[in-house]
């Protein structure tokens, strides 16, 4: 989940104007953040044209789904880690980057199945989750209101969901559509959360970081947004 700092002093250059020193980290979080999400569309289109996805889908859906997850979760927390702490801008990249493949390929699954059983969900689940990504960023913005309250909510949310997930796995039940639902929800919190940091909090030399986490809640949303899609077909 999004990472909170305690001081929200603009750390722009000495003598430089802290407003636009705070635009122009803002710009660059998003430039990063679009860059990202173009990149991950690109692994996926590449993924399904080379017939890869099939391959990458049925290794991943005939292994112990927890296993899988407990990899992304830790290939997660790694690249929050090193986007937050790293000094080099390289280190920084890398961290994005390996966020994006590691997203890119936790999908392939989910969306070779949607493939399958409800065409046209994909482009449908994608289209609502930028609206939704645009009227939180909206509101955000245009309140200026500081959301890092939400922090508690996304803990203990994202925790009593983590463990759901692992029962669903283990004792082999369906967590449902109203799950999905509320999963949406959380993100959406996420991601009012991630924008009030953008505006307030984040280091103006963390833009990269900025971006991960921002990434993540989008995708956060975009997986529960298209298994909504995918149950409505069923």
């Amino acid at each position: 989940m999004s990472q909170i700092y305690a001081s929200s002093v603009v750390r722009g250059r000495a003598g430089a104007d802290p407003v636009e020193a705070r635009a122009k980290f803002i710009v660059r979080t998003y430039n990063h953040l679009f860059a990202a999400i173009l990149l991950f569309a690109a692994i996926e289109v590449g993924l399904f044209a080379s017939g890869l996805a099939g391959v990458i889908a049925q290794a991943m859906l005939g292994r112990s789904w927890l296993l899988v997850l407990g990899g992304f979760v830790l290939i997660s927390w790694g690249a929050s880690h090193v986007a937050h702490r790293a000094l080099s801008k390289p280190a920084q990249y890398a961290a994005l980057l390996a966020m994006v493949v590691a997203q890119a390929i936790i999908f392939v699954p989910l969306m070779f199945i949607a493939d399958k059983v409800a065409p046209g969900a994909i482009q449908s689940a994608a289209l609502v989750t930028m609206l939704g990504f645009a009227g939180l960023t909206a509101i955000a913005f245009v309140t200026r209101k500081d959301f890092s309250f939400l922090r508690g909510l996304l803990f203990w949310g994202g925790l009593v969901a983590l463990i759901a997930i692992i029962a669903g796995v283990v004792f082999s039940f369906q967590l449902g559509t109203f799950f999905s639902v509320l999963m949406v929800g959380l993100a959406g919190v996420a991601i009012l959360y991630d924008t009030s940091n953008v505006i307030h909090h984040f280091p103006e030399d963390r833009y990269v970081a900025a971006a991960l986490e921002l990434f993540a809640s989008v995708a956060m949303m975009l997986w529960y947004v298209l298994r909504i899609f995918i149950a409505s077909r069923d």
